[in-house]
């Protein structure tokens, strides 16, 4: 099946909005299973595939606001990262604020 330029970049968009979604439900089951609010790491993962997905798009689309949006977004997500790595401990959750 031959996928149209379009439809590629449709689905690009769809699938960055889909992992960048996934991350609020991801956090909000992990925090109902440890009945207290945490940020996973893996969320910061998934936080970073949506919006390199999305920014994909954006870019593709020529959305100036979408674009800042999301390049921000990226920033913020890779140095929760970094302070994560820092920590002693490597632990799979982080307290949230």
């Amino acid at each position: 099946m031959n996928m149209s330029r379009e439809a590629m970049w449709l689905a690009v968009g769809f699938i960055g909005q889909l992992a960048f979604t996934g991350r609020f439900v991801l956090q909000w089951l992990y925090s109902e299973y440890k009945k207290r609010s945490v940020i996973p790491v893996s969320f910061w993962y998934l936080s970073i595939v949506g919006s390199l997905l999305l920014l994909a798009y954006a870019i593709y689309r020529a959305d100036p606001v979408f674009i800042i949006g999301q390049s921000f977004g990226i920033v913020v997500y890779l140095r929760n990262l970094q302070l994560i790595a820092k920590q002693k401990p490597v632990k799979d959750e982080q307290p949230s604020a």
